[in-house]
């Protein structure tokens, strides 16, 4: 491709939304309500809609600050009078990037025994097959209490600690945050077990007052949903609790505080706490794209304020399909971020420049005329630059718990990173994935300074470069969910005899598979450099 003054032009177009990045979100932030459509996504499947049986949460952690290591915590026995620290994250800028330090905001009575669980900001899934996935929502200002010991995370781990399946774990977040108070935004966790998956909304009680509202809504078994940063829960039907919990006091506080009169019609959970996250246009285009890749007989409208709370896909749902959405970026859609970034070729057609970078840093800005620009009323892609880390958790009821749930993490952006397969007992994770990578900052220890750096480099000339990346990455997926069933068997044979020794088997499977990506991503990305330093 020739350089020309509008291949410059473009260049100059895309490194200067790079610095006007801060003054964009400062300006963007005003209103507290606006802030969450930059956070996280998570997709749910029930059993009879993914390809193997599996029960699916999932959670792309879309944060400029949560940690981005993730170690093993052990179950553990406790002895009586034993008490829980509760820590709340707050924000922190004196290291040496961006982070949230956590501090001690009280205790709560301890249990007899805790479950192990995969330590990821999020606690991602037990050692019994409890799986969560995250997305917040945020809520009414108003909601938010400053009275109380229980935080998101905080609110997660005693889930995966404490429970077996997702209905008690349901239960006790609403016994616990309205004993001890909900200190945070509104947040939907998407929990499953084994059996089923469900939809889980918090808000807080207000300042000063302790306890919480909440409403859970279960997937059917033979649908898929999503949260993408926005409530989704409206018509509650109490009467089927087979499909419906909430908090006692739900109906009546929406009364009590002007937000639903029942003479106006049915109560939706969405609209009496959470309005402006149905307003979110980028909240409701991940919906739609959702849907839309996995039931486009629906035909629904990318536009409306509302879908589904679930869908029926037309296929069943495969691990491969739940990576390509997450790596999705509205290619082939009106709504593609890059779409109207083009240069000439050397025949002087116009294409799309390989200099165009989807995942740019706020690539909703104003200047590239995106769909309503940066904030709850632009756009933003599935696929992020700043994603720390993401999950995709199988829990399947035909295996004993330590084989049948594994949690598949990539780090850092979906769309140039790859998931390893962890398997929900083990004892141990690569020593690359347990190290600190943004507290001290750059280090080639990291996991997710090796997919950072990648991904970094990836969307310098994305038009080439993401064909070098897919180039590894996609083989080697394919090959990680290919081999599955025989891991599966030969754990399965080694279970049968002794237990302890099919852990330790799959605690080496996963560690081999995790060193293994981070040394090709490694590589991967010095050839990147090298093969397109003239270009830069």
């Amino acid at each position: 491709m020739k350089t020309s003054a509008q291949n410059i032009k473009t260049f100059l177009i895309i490194m200067l939304s790079l610095t006007i990045v801060n003054l964009t979100f400062a300006q963007d932030k005003s209103d507290w309500e606006d802030n969450y459509p930059d956070g996280c996504t998570s997709i749910t499947v029930g059993k009879k809609a993914s390809t193997d049986g599996s029960v699916i949460t999932s959670h792309t952690c879309d944060s400029h600050r949560t940690r981005s290591w993730i170690n093993i915590i052990p179950a553990k026995d406790h002895k009586k009078g034993d008490m829980a620290k509760m820590v709340k994250r707050v924000s922190c800028d004196t290291f040496a990037m961006p982070i949230y330090q956590h501090d001690f905001v009280g205790e709560i009575p301890q249990i007899n025994h805790t479950y192990g669980f995969i330590n990821s900001a999020y606690p991602c899934i037990n050692d019994h097959q409890l799986g969560v996935g995250e997305s917040t929502f945020g809520g009414r200002e108003t909601l938010q209490s400053d009275n109380g010991l229980i935080d998101c995370q905080a609110l997660v781990q005693l889930m995966v600690e404490r429970n077996t399946n997702a209905r008690d774990a349901i239960k006790m977040a609403g016994e616990l945050t309205k004993q001890y108070g909900y200190i945070d935004v509104g947040e939907c966790l998407t929990i499953s077990d084994k059996n089923e998956v469900w939809h889980f909304e918090i808000v807080g009680m207000g300042k000063g007052k302790i306890g919480s509202i909440w409403a859970a809504q279960r997937v059917p078994d033979n649908h898929l949903g999503v949260n993408a940063n926005a409530s989704t829960i409206k018509e509650i039907n109490l009467n089927d609790p087979d499909y419906f919990m909430a908090s006692e006091n739900v109906f009546q506080v929406a009364i009590d505080s002007g937000w639903w009169k029942p003479k106006d019609g049915e109560f939706r959970f969405c609209y009496a706490y959470a309005p402006h996250s149905r307003t979110s246009l980028a909240s409701r285009r991940r919906e739609w794209r959702v849907f839309d890749l996995v039931a486009p007989s629906l035909k629904l409208d990318p536009n409306a304020e509302n879908y589904p709370f679930s869908v029926k896909p037309d296929e069943l749902v495969s691990m491969e399909k739940l990576v390509s959405i997450f790596q999705d970026y509205y290619e082939g859609t009106p709504f593609n971020m890059i779409k109207d970034l083009t240069v000439a070729d050397e025949d002087g057609k116009m294409v799309i420049s390989p200099l165009a970078n989807p995942q740019m840093p706020y690539d909703e800005n104003k200047l590239f005329k995106i769909n309503g620009g940066w904030g709850w009323r632009g756009e933003r892609s599935i696929a992020r630059w700043y994603t720390m880390y993401a999950t995709i958790i199988q829990c399947r009821d035909w295996l004993p718990d330590e084989i049948g749930g594994v949690a598949w993490i990539a780090m850092d952006n979906v769309a140039t990173s790859i998931y390893i397969p962890v398997y929900c007992s083990v004892s141990d994770l690569p020593t690359s994935y347990k190290t600190p990578g943004r507290t001290n900052g750059f280090t080639t220890e990291s996991a997710w300074w090796a997919f950072n750096r990648l991904g970094t480099l990836g969307v310098q000339r994305w038009g080439d470069m993401r064909h070098d990346i897919d180039a590894v990455w996609d083989p080697m997926q394919k090959k990680f969910f290919d081999e599955q069933k025989e891991i599966d068997k030969k754990a399965l044979e080694i279970f049968n005899k002794k237990p302890k020794k099919a852990i330790e088997f799959l605690t080496g499977y996963s560690i081999e598979q995790g060193d293994k990506v981070v040394r090709k991503a490694w590589k991967l990305g010095d050839f990147l450099w090298t093969k397109y330093d003239e270009k830069f």
